[in-house]
């Protein structure tokens, strides 16, 4: 069975590719990715390497043929991902892809998280394609806060907007190990999972753990979202940029991303890496 990862020289898809070493050919493997000068190293492991931008079919459909599974990690592209998302499924169907393995969102195809609706279309696109499919919708990453750990550090405040909010979050290193389930056993067909951490935690508690992690107290200070963009854009964020991370944290606020699930877990066969060791982990 061949096997291939979009997005394979990026955070997760790399991640992916190191866990289907575990149990894969490394010949059966095929990386797609931007820019094959950034592939080097999966070359010498034996790995096919095709190079395709999301932005161009043709070089999608070709990336695409001969495989029997695919791992459609989402863009990173905010306000370009319809596009982008369309070619990948076109091409796949072209190309005659076994099975599709998307990333998406949680709750996706009902969720008020400002995130969702790219990822509503390219669910719905999926299922309408006819292609075999398998959805993960993954929570939100731990690794997103790897930035507040200087902050904290330097300031000894977490700031943010999202109130008693909590997040179920994971480490990539989870969801990643998750994916190579779904992509090389049976039974994932036609299956939408949410995906998340064991426990959803709330800014108390990451502020706790950056006290940890940096070894000095950390408060949470909750301010609301206009503040938080004011706050963001002192230090240098764009408008855009800073409104982004406040209607995130509204979302967190609202409950987007506190559902658990258990599913994670079950799939992977272990408990989902705490907040604490995952920042860790991800620190260095």
């Amino acid at each position: 069975m061949t096997v291939a990862v979009t997005g394979a020289t990026g955070k997760l898809g790399a991640l992916v590719i190191s866990e289907l070493l575990r149990t894969t050919d490394p010949g059966s493997i095929v990386a797609v990715v931007r820019d094959a000068t950034k592939a080097a190293d999966l070359t010498t492991q034996g790995i096919q390497v095709r190079q395709a931008d999301y932005a161009d079919p043709q070089a999608l459909r070709g990336a695409f043929d001969g495989v029997d599974a695919l791992l459609f990690v989402s863009s990173s592209e905010v306000g370009q991902r319809v596009e982008q998302h369309r070619n990948v499924i076109d091409a796949a169907a072209a190309a005659g892809v076994g099975r599709v393995v998307y990333t998406s969102a949680p709750r996706a195809t009902t969720s008020t998280l400002v995130l969702a609706p790219d990822h509503k279309f390219t669910e719905e696109y999926l299922t309408a394609s006819g292609l075999p499919f398998t959805i993960l919708r993954n929570n939100w990453y731990t690794e997103n806060y790897l930035g507040q750990i200087e902050t904290a550090r330097q300031t000894g405040t977490l700031v943010a907007a999202a109130g008693d909010g909590r997040v179920a979050s994971a480490s990539r290193a989870d969801f990643a190990a998750a994916a190579a389930v779904v992509l090389t056993q049976a039974g994932h067909e036609g299956r939408v999972y949410e995906l998340g951490g064991d426990h959803a935690w709330d800014f108390t508690e990451l502020a706790a753990a950056l006290s940890e992690i940096v070894d000095a107290p950390v408060t949470y200070r909750s301010v609301d979202g206009p503040t938080l963009v004011g706050i963001l854009q002192q230090v240098g964020l764009d408008a855009g940029t800073a409104g982004f991370v406040a209607q995130m944290d509204d979302d967190i606020a609202h409950g987007a991303l506190a559902e658990v699930t258990g599913e994670l877990s079950k799939l992977i066969g272990r408990p989902a890496t705490p907040l604490l060791d995952g920042l860790r982990n991800a620190a260095g």
